[in-house]
Formats: structure tokens, C-alpha cells, sequence
């Protein structure tokens, strides 16, 4: 979850990546072609605008979390992708609800929380789902599978 307040809530799904690279995307929104062969990632269904979350405050609209910062703007991403010294992670799509839809959500148990960490934005993809849920607890997730309120493959959402 990147934002959150009265109007709404934005976020990005840290676990699905796409498997075209930031170059083959960048190419096609920018006339100076960049060498990044990062993957891109999936953020969400909602489409807006490209979504930058990484380690430079210098390069940022607003910081997420210690340590964490997310840029919208088309000058601060493509300093992003054309250099090394920042760790960065590239997502097309989001992931949004409307005033109080999150909540809502929340109150009839579809949503289980954890407190984020700036280091899940980095971590494997194939494992985050796994190492994120396991600091909730078995014991908390165990009755939400038997109510059928995970899908079969929850680690897919």
C-alpha cells in the first residue's frame, strides 16, 4: 500500500513480475533507449501512469517508508533506469480502491496485514509471498483457507 486516505488507496502487487525488461518498455516511451535488463513489474489492473519505488530520496515524490521512496515522474524514473548506484523497482499497472472499499474489504476478511518492510519491495519475488505470510502466522491464515476465503493458490494474489 503506497497511499492511503479519505479518497482512496493506492498500492502495487510486489510479487508479479512481467517478463518484458525496463529497456523493451522503455524504448517504446522514450526516444533515448536505456540499457536496463531489470524485469518490469506487474503492479496491478488499474492502468496510470509508470510507478518507481526505490532507495534515492533525491529522485522522489514522497517517502513510503524509512528508507523507501516512490516516484511518478517521467524525469526522476528515467534517472532511475539509467543508473546503478540505486536499488529500484519498475511497476506498470496498480492496484486501487475507491473511499472506504479497502476498509470494507478488510472488515469482511478479505485482506490479512502485516507490517510493510522497505526490503520486501527488493526481495525475491518467487519467495515473498511465502517469507510475507509467514510473519503473520499459520495459525492466523489456517482458518481463512478452511472458510474458503483464500483462493486454492493464494500466493497468486
Amino acid at each position: 500500500l503506497l497511499e492511503h486516505g479519505e479518497q482512496g488507496a493506492l498500492g502495487v502487487v510486489l510479487n508479479r513480475v512481467s517478463d518484458q525488461t525496463v529497456s523493451e518498455v522503455w524504448d517504446a516511451i522514450d526516444a533515448d533507449p536505456c540499457d536496463c535488463d531489470q524485469l518490469m513489474n506487474i503492479g496491478g489492473p488499474v492502468s496510470g501512469p509508470l510507478i518507481a519505488l526505490h532507495t534515492s530520496e533525491e529522485l522522489s515524490d514522497k517517502e513510503v517508508l524509512p528508507g523507501l521512496f516512490m516516484s511518478l515522474q517521467r524525469d526522476q524514473i528515467d534517472q532511475l533506469v539509467r543508473q546503478a548506484e540505486h536499488a529500484f523497482r519498475l511497476y506498470s499497472g496498480n492496484s486501487g480502491w475507491g473511499g472506504g472499499q479497502l476498509e470494507g474489504e478488510m472488515e469482511i476478511g478479505g485482506w490479512l496485514t502485516t507490517p510493510a518492510k522497505a526490503e520486501d519491495v527488493f526481495a525475491d519475488p518467487d519467495d515473498l509471498w511465502r517469507d510475507v505470510t509467514s510473519r503473520i502466522g499459520l495459525k492466523i491464515m489456517l482458518p481463512e483457507k478452511q472458510r474458503g476465503k483464500l483462493p486454492p493458490d493464494a500466493s497468486l494474489n
